[in-house]
């Protein structure tokens, strides 16, 4: 059997990464309302979440410079996808789409994940991971609330699609990097270069950067704009993705990416507890499948487990252990 501890807290790490995450939508939303572009609310998040985070990752990085160096490609594809083209793309799609399939077509990046393992390393999905993958992409339906006969505009398919290359990019490398590699160094090299992207394409005038610096509207209160740019950077940015990398390393790219799912629990709890959103029986229905999805992958992972190791080495799913003395990963525990 697997050792529960490193799958609990990778599961513990996964949901608190996911409900961090989750607050995104509405941390942003204030912004985007008082004339924010969306990919302006993107380079905030995530370039502040770099220089917060950058001494840190400068401080973990000691001695193992080596690391950062032979990891280079890993960060930069990382910057590149998971950072910017989830968000970019997520956030472009919702100009074309209505949210909840904007959503869906990001989430359908659980699907690239399987997809990738199977194909890159081999490893064949079984029967209860597909049944977990259809019982959960049914509870992300539910949840979603996606009436049927909506008109699919061609740009923004393309532009969700992106969004799920950029969401399985994330899983897949944060459980495959460098295990000498800090997380917190991952989570500041991606975003940085992320940042350095999005902004240079504002530049050259490829993607709109707009930005207003008065107060806004969030949870029914007027603030400054500093507000929301602060939870959007800190919690939405910093603890999402630090949390998450660790989340990943434990679990594999499979199992995260399937946790992964629970943000649209989250970011539906969140609407309601701070816009008054009430959800729907509906869409606790399909939390419930979510969850159950979640757990039928687990299961499959603990019968391949229990029917002994693979001669062949390391399981290419499984957990990457984290590099000694790593900040928030076994034994103490963090994305």
């Amino acid at each position: 059997m697997g050792s529960p501890r490193p799958t609990g807290a990778g599961l513990g790490l996964a949901l608190l990464s996911a409900a961090t995450f989750g607050t995104s939508g509405t941390f942003a939303r204030s912004l985007i309302d008082a004339g924010w572009s969306a990919d302006a609310a993107v380079a905030a998040r995530v370039g502040i979440a770099a220089l917060v985070i950058a001494v840190p990752a400068v401080l973990a990085l000691r001695g193992r410079w080596h690391v950062l160096s032979r990891s280079a490609g890993q960060i930069g594809l990382f910057g590149l996808l998971a950072v910017g083209g989830a968000q970019v793309g997520f956030f472009n799609a919702v100009r074309y789409l209505p949210v909840g399939v904007a959503l869906l077509l990001e989430y359908s990046g659980i699907v690239l994940v399987v997809l990738w393992m199977w194909v890159r390393h081999g490893e064949r999905p079984r029967g209860l991971t597909l049944a977990g993958a259809a019982v959960a992409v049914v509870g992300l339906i539910l949840v979603l609330n996606i009436a049927g006969g909506a008109t699919i505009d061609p740009v923004g398919l393309i532009w969700g699609l992106v969004a799920a290359v950029g969401l399985a990019t994330y899983f897949i490398i944060s459980s495959r990097v460098d295990p000498e590699l800090p997380s917190i160094a991952l989570a500041c090299g991606g975003m940085a270069f992320g940042a350095a992207v999005l902004l240079a394409l504002g530049v050259v005038g490829v993607l709109p950067m707009r930005a207003t610096f008065g107060t806004v509207e969030f949870a029914g209160h007027t603030m400054s704009w500093l507000a929301p740019v602060a939870g959007l950077s800190l919690i939405a940015a910093v603890i999402a993705y630090v949390t998450g990398i660790a989340a990943a390393r434990l679990l594999g790219a499979a199992l995260s990416s399937f946790a992964g799912l629970t943000e649209v629990l989250f970011a539906v709890l969140i609407a309601w507890l701070v816009l008054g959103e009430l959800p729907t029986i509906m869409q606790g229905v399909g939390g419930t499948f979510i969850i159950a999805g979640i757990a039928l992958v687990r299961l499959e992972q603990l019968r391949t487990t229990a029917a002994g190791p693979v001669p062949a080495g390391p399981d290419p799913a499984g957990p990457v252990p984290a590099g000694p003395g790593e900040p928030g990963e076994p034994v103490t525990a963090a994305r």
